[in-house]
């Protein structure tokens, strides 16, 4: 069977179709007779959840260091504790109720315990607490773990996937996404671009299909499922042949992002988690030129505390051994939804209440994250920029409270480097005020997919209007090279960190506009840099 769709990444995979598994977090209080057999239920879960704690630790061992994967050591010595444990045995006896009810009601009342202390370490262990929780909830109700019911990489089906599914994925187990609904700019998207695997969207695949072998040609947008042996044999074929391409583009290692004529551009990566670091070393991009902070929030339950943002700031800053990384303040909102925040549902999210506007009327939650960026920027090459910008005022005001910050931390003698400060421009606003913008900042960088999308009035999660989508449209490249412009006239530098900027059709353009840098998915910076190389500005 062949269902055709639309590509959001171009590539092959074959392997084991895979439906998620939407999680239900709801617990039900359920009678029990026999109260022994649940408390045994329960000690049967802890121990496994504890396992499921121990590989996760390994797995972040090599992927972002001890020091952010010791977590997990302490969730499983917390699954451990005497208190906790006493308490669910009680509910269960006293109450006589199903073990997931009482190991949700011991979690609930934990975490609100902790939430009230006065210490903040404390108070940061009621996020922990709801973790573990959730984590033996799942255990014993047989839910699995990151949506997806398999322990082998699989291409995974979804009628959708909203950001805070594709955070919470374990992604090793992930082939390629394959999704009925979404767009070419959702957040999948860009995260399928970020992991260089295939991507399809529009597929009505049916419901019956879980387990079967199937290949996804993100090349022309097509998924096959129970191909015959010739067509397995041709796709092998094929993805020899992309394996080939990459070798040859590895030996672009070490090269410098330089043209024909001499001229160098900065080339760097844009990445959505600490993990994703891997990904920016093994590339060989010059730096990070995004790095997508929200991930804290969308992984967490709850607010992510100072000191869990200043370890994941300051683990990224270190591993990049003096490499510039660029950290996006909080950017939530239209298409990012973090049920905490309590937001109020919006008719046109898109254009709502959203990133710098949440930080600049819940200051409390801005300067929190402000306070762990500036601390982090000690450990490493620390630049931060604020997004969704459209007034001079709302910099200015942005500037008070940085200062605010600072101040803070010099009271405390809490040691900061310096950190250079920009803004996104991806309104139209910003645009026509990026001659006074420049003024107040260090530097522009472009988000050509919010830019593209209030240019053109169009939504970019709309998959009705994909066909309507054109990134290269004149008035787009028009308000780039007017941002350059007035970006260079008032002594700012200029990149491009939106998807456009990974487009090898218009490498030539951008170089020729004078932008000064480029930020990437991982997986495109030796495109990039290929294309850069083959450019001859003298011509």
């Amino acid at each position: 069977m062949e269902l055709v769709g639309k590509s959001v990444f171009g590539g092959v995979a074959i392997g084991k179709l895979a439906i998620y598994q939407k999680q239900d977090n709801q617990v039900k209080r359920e009678k029990v007779e026999d109260a022994e057999k649940e408390v045994k239920r329960f000690y049967d879960a802890k121990e496994t959840a504890k396992a499921q704690l121990a590989g996760l630790y390994e797995k972040a061992l090599k992927e972002v260091g001890e020091a952010n994967a010791m977590v997990f050591e302490v969730h499983q010595m917390m699954l451990d504790d005497l208190d906790y444990v006493e308490s669910v045995e009680n509910i269960i006896r006293s109450q006589g109720v199903n073990a997931e009810y009482a190991v949700a009601a011991t979690g609930d009342n934990f975490s609100e315990m902790f939430a009230a202390m006065d210490d903040e370490y404390m108070k940061a262990r009621a996020a922990d607490i709801k973790d573990i929780s959730n984590r033996v909830v799942d255990v014993l109700s047989g839910a699995a773990q990151g949506g997806i019911n398999s322990d082998e990489p699989v291409i995974l089906l979804a009628e959708d996937l909203a950001p805070s599914e594709t955070v919470m994925l374990d992604k090793s187990l992930v082939l390629s996404f394959v999704t009925k609904l979404g767009s070419t700019n959702s957040h999948t998207a860009i995260l399928a671009r970020t992991m260089n695997i295939p991507a399809l969207i529009g597929i009505n695949y049916p419901e019956d299909v879980e387990g079967h072998l199937g290949i996804v040609d993100g090349f022309v947008g097509k998924l096959i499922i129970d191909p015959d042996e010739e067509t397995i044999a041709k796709y092998r074929k094929k993805q020899e042949e992309e394996a080939e391409k990459a070798r040859l583009l590895q030996e672009l290692k070490g090269k410098e992002n330089v043209t024909l004529d001499g001229t160098k551009i900065n080339l760097y990566a844009n990445i959505g988690s600490v993990s994703d670091v891997v990904e920016v070393l093994k590339n060989d991009a010059g730096g990070i030129g995004l790095f997508r902070s929200e991930f804290l929030y969308l992984e967490s339950k709850d607010y992510p505390t100072e000191e869990e943002q200043f370890k994941a700031y300051r683990t990224v800053a270190e591993n990049m051994a003096g490499k510039k990384v660029i950290i996006r303040t909080l950017d939530i909102g239209a298409d990012k939804q973090v049920d905490y925040f309590n937001l109020k549902k919006e008719d046109n999210p898109a254009m709502g209440y959203r990133a710098i506007r949440i930080c600049l009327e819940r200051v409390d939650v801005f300067k929190t994250q402000l306070r762990a960026l500036w601390r982090a920027s000690y450990y490493g090459k620390i630049s931060v920029m604020f997004p969704m910008i459209i007034s001079v005022d709302e910099v200015k005001r942005i500037k008070e409270i940085v200062e605010e910050v600072k101040q803070e931390l010099d009271d405390q003698s809490i040691p900061y480097g310096e950190v250079e400060v920009g803004i996104m421009v991806e309104t139209p606003a910003a645009v026509m005020l990026t001659e006074e913008l420049a003024k107040e900042v260090d530097f522009f960088s472009i988000g050509t997919n919010d830019l593209t999308q209030y240019t053109l009035a169009i939504d970019r999660q709309n998959p009705a209007l994909d066909n309507f989508y054109d990134s290269h449209h004149p008035a787009v490249l028009k308000m780039i090279q007017m941002t350059v412009e007035n970006g260079h006239k008032g002594g700012a530098w200029v990149g491009i960190c939106g998807e456009l900027g990974a487009d090898t059709t218009l490498t030539e353009t951008f170089l020729r506009m004078g932008v000064d840098e480029l930020s990437v998915s991982p997986s495109r910076v030796l495109a990039v840099r290929d294309a850069i190389r083959k450019v001859d500005l003298r011509k």
